[in-house]
């Protein structure tokens, strides 16, 4: 269970905040005082600290820095009136996880929350690699065959050095762990690691959050904000899906790893940065290059280093040590005794193209665990999930899965009556896979965060957005 560590002077706010926390499943601690956190952070060692400002005796920004000392790599957020702003933008210079003005939206505090702990699990949590089938951690790279070896040899290779690093493999192969292993074994190991998700964001915001913008660069820019690459200077930067993003935004990366500094948005002055670039993409960038979406001369200031992650099909011996490590996790994770796998299993396995990779065989086998009873997971439990149209060549159904999604789409494209257009589908989409996972888990909503890979806070706030229920029967 995460703990987070809560801290200022008033107490009905305190109170409030253990009370929301607790709903949500978290341990809740707090102070009062500045002196007061840096002595529990001593003590208690906590995921995520959230503090104020103005505190008597020493303040917030003074706090942080004595707390930032004793480990850099824990996340702080910082809460803040408008008459302090200027401080805690100050304190995300000095690598302050966000922060955030008073009084705040709940849901966006929940969600920053859940962003904080995810980025501390990432920088504290060791990725094991060459891990054997006993290994309970969740973080390991599994994986004995030629190919993982070659991965391995790379990591190691790459690690000590400061040189970027482009991690290139299909969807599911496992590309975060790898930059998270070349970031722990780095010497910057002891610094921050933030994670960009170039998709994820989207395009309008993107530029923004990686550099920054000045007062008044655009509508809506009230104040100075800096940004994700300016606050992790000193540390590690994991620009993810980066064959994804934009080509005004590609100009300003390269302007990064060759100058090594950035200017922030309605900014006219240059500012040094000392980050270390890690790219991952599932993109083919040599066809990017050649339909112009993507800069040859960034291309080759990424592959400094190049590490390849070959795809589930081409090392299929991995596959019931796969298996059996999954096992043992998730069966550790629900409380419950391994109930060892069918031999046909893998006969099945052996026959399928895996489309997802890993993250495929993880989620079919973590479905299983679920649905199993304690017996063991036999053929028949994964059979429905591995359809024979799409073994070998993942063809059939999933390409007609495809096919009726890209209709939907360009209906949708045509009628043209929404004007935020994307976001209305991605919701629509969303709605329904949230749904899915609270009625095949009877609401259990702890279950439905760990069947879609999400932190319970982040599948709250989706649930509130989507005014979902266990009764809410989807039908879109």
């Amino acid at each position: 269970m995460n703990e987070i560590l809560i801290v200022d002077d008033d107490s009905q706010l305190r109170r409030s905040f253990e009370k929301l926390l607790h709903e949500e499943g978290y341990e809740v601690r707090s102070a009062s005082s500045g002196e007061a956190a840096i002595a529990m952070t001593r003590e208690t060692k906590p995921d995520l600290v959230v503090m104020d400002v103005r505190l008597p005796g020493i303040n917030g920004l003074e706090a942080f820095a004595a707390i930032r000392d004793m480990d850099a790599r824990l996340p702080v957020i910082i809460m803040t009136a408008f008459g302090t702003t200027e401080t805690a933008i100050e304190a995300t210079k000095q690598g302050a996880f966000d922060y955030v003005l008073k009084p705040f939206d709940i849901p966006a505090m929940l969600k920053l929350i859940g962003q904080a702990l995810d980025a501390g699990r990432m920088m504290r949590s060791r990725v094991h690699m060459d891990a054997g089938p006993d290994t309970f951690e969740k973080d390991a790279l599994i994986g004995k065959s030629e190919p993982m070896q070659t991965v391995y040899k790379s990591i190691g290779r790459a690690a000590p050095t400061d040189a970027t690093v482009l991690i290139r493999g299909e969807s599911g192969t496992g590309k975060e762990l790898v930059a998270r292993a070349v970031y722990q074994y780095s010497r910057r190991a002891d610094r921050s690691f933030l994670v960009i998700n170039c998709v994820a964001i989207p395009e309008t915001l993107l530029e923004s959050e990686l550099f920054g913008y000045e007062k008044g660069a655009f509508t809506g820019a009230v104040g100075q904000r800096v940004g994700k690459i300016e606050q992790a200077s000193g540390g590690t930067v994991f620009l993810d899906e980066i064959g994804d993003m934009p080509l005004q935004i590609q100009a300003k990366i390269l302007r990064l790893l060759q100058e090594r500094s950035i200017e922030r948005l309605g900014g006219i002055k240059p500012i040094p940065v000392d980050v270390r670039i890690i790219a991952a993409t599932n993109r083919n960038l040599e066809r990017a290059i050649e339909a112009e979406t993507f800069r040859e001369d960034l291309y080759y200031r990424l592959k400094v280093v190049s590490i390849e992650l070959p795809p589930l099909r081409e090392r299929k011996a991995d596959v019931p040590l796969l298996c059996d490590y999954f096992l043992s996790m998730y069966a550790a994770e629900m409380k419950m005794e391994n109930p060892g796998i069918d031999d046909k299993v893998f006969e099945l396995f052996n026959a399928y193209d895996w489309p997802g990779n890993v993250r495929e065989l993880g989620n079919i086998i973590k479905k299983a665990l679920i649905f199993s009873r304690g017996y063991p997971i036999r053929a028949e439990a994964v059979s429905q999930a591995l359809s024979p149209s799409r073994q070998h060549d993942a063809s059939g159904e999933s390409q007609d899965m495809e096919a009726f999604t890209r209709q939907w789409v360009r209906e949708q494209l045509d009628a043209d009556t929404q004007t935020d257009l994307f976001n209305f589908m991605m919701d629509r989409v969303g709605r329904i896979i949230i749904g899915e996972a609270l009625g095949m888990t009877d609401g259990n909503r702890s279950q439905a965060a760990k069947l879609l890979g999400l932190t319970r806070p982040t599948l709250q706030a989706k649930i509130e957005k989507y005014n979902l229920s266990f009764e809410t029967k989807v039908k879109e």
